[in-house]
């Protein structure tokens, strides 16, 4: 019986294998068509996974306000908690946007515009400034010569065309999200709040059925750990970054600094990827402020914006984190620059706290094998 049994299942295992093969060698085979098929079947599906991540970054927000709405002693109130709880986010979300469009990003806009028609001036004073440098200073090699030579040649007007960069923008993000995209994804994240509860009791008792009572365990204090990690850095460093941009637009307003909505907007966008952002965005708007404003600007510019930047990063930011992700500045260093070379910017900025869940795992795993090697000492003894 146990001989059939062993047949069986290597039987088994040489038949999926070959089922594999052969689904390998079609894929290969057919490889625009399976491409093809595969955009398809990721643009029809792409308006639900975007609902499902915007009721998972809306999870926590939507959840504290319906417990706040459960305290009140008014029945419907509470009895319509969830939904007004979820109802609550969006009018704050839509507010928000309305304010942002409305206020900041016109002014925002309004520098990038300037600042990109003032570019080729910049460059041509930059080139006076070149030439009027002694015929003996270490600049005026033939190199950097041919160098100013073929950047005078080159028509920037013709990259510099303000309503042809907007428009190819609009153009981009109108590929990627349509009206009608957005709406369904709304719609999707609206339903998956509402009805939390059913969904993530569902998964539950999924995993249970699957899964050992240990392994179950193991998944459902993972994925608690995981989802407390995500929600604490997402939030605290997006609050953090409009605290940041908001005072360094503030200060640099104050010390006359060109462009000063804008590199506080920069600064603040970029300090939501720890370490190395706050120091591109630093140095971005040091050589900005240093172009339009001179060396005795760009100096005192970079004693504000450090100053600031410490008080962010030992009053303002603990208070907003709270608890910290617990991981060396070594280890972020490794994850965003390794998050920024294979995922771009949002894989700077995502890549901390998917770092701090592996060495939650890797924690445990080391723990489990020295509890495991000192029992298996103990036996032998």
């Amino acid at each position: 019986m146990n001989e059939i049994k062993h047949n069986w299942k290597r039987w088994l295992y040489w038949f999926i294998l070959g089922l594999a093969l052969i689904c390998i060698y079609k894929i290969l085979d057919n490889y625009d068509h399976v491409m093809g098929s595969l955009h398809t079947f990721l643009g029809v599906i792409s308006p639900f996974l975007i609902g499902i991540f915007i009721a998972y970054i809306l999870y926590m927000p939507s959840k504290k306000f319906e417990e706040l709405y459960r305290r009140i002693k008014w029945k419907f109130i509470s009895k319509k908690a969830r939904g007004l709880g979820v109802i609550t986010v969006y009018i704050i979300i839509i507010a928000s946007i309305a304010i942002l469009c409305a206020v900041i990003l016109p002014i925002v806009f309004e520098s990038i515009t300037d600042f990109i028609s003032s570019i080729p001036h910049y460059i041509e004073d930059a080139i006076n400034a070149y030439n009027n440098l002694p015929e003996d200073s270490i600049l005026k090699s033939q190199i950097v010569q041919d160098e100013i030579q073929n950047l005078q040649n080159i028509d920037i007007k013709q990259y510099l065309d303000v309503e042809a960069i907007l428009g190819y923008l609009v153009n981009a993000i109108g590929a990627i999200f349509s009206i009608v995209d957005i709406f369904i994804a709304i719609i999707v994240s609206v339903y998956i709040l509402i009805d939390r509860r059913k969904i993530l009791t569902f998964f539950k008792r999924l995993a249970g059925a699957i899964f050992k009572e240990r392994t179950y365990k193991n998944l459902d204090k993972y994925f608690n750990n995981s989802n407390e990690i995500f929600f604490k850095f997402i939030a605290s460093q997006f609050l953090d970054a409009i605290v940041v941009g908001i005072l360094v637009s503030i200060a640099m307003t104050i010390m006359g600094v060109r462009y000063a909505p804008l590199l506080g907007f920069f600064i603040g966008l970029f300090n939501m990827i720890p370490y190395v952002g706050a120091i591109i965005a630093t140095v971005v708007s040091a050589i900005i402020t240093f172009i339009t404003g001179g060396l005795s600007q760009t100096i005192w510019m970079l004693i504000v914006v450090i100053v600031l930047q410490q008080i962010d990063a030992n009053i303002i930011n603990p208070r907003i984190v709270g608890k910290s992700l617990k991981i060396s500045p070594l280890l972020v260093l490794f994850a965003v620059t390794f998050g920024g070379a294979y995922f771009g910017i949002l894989g700077m900025f995502l890549a901390v706290p998917v770092i701090a869940v592996i060495k939650i795992l890797i924690d445990d795993f080391i723990k489990y094998r020295e509890t495991k090697k000192k029992k298996e000492i103990l036996e032998t003894d």
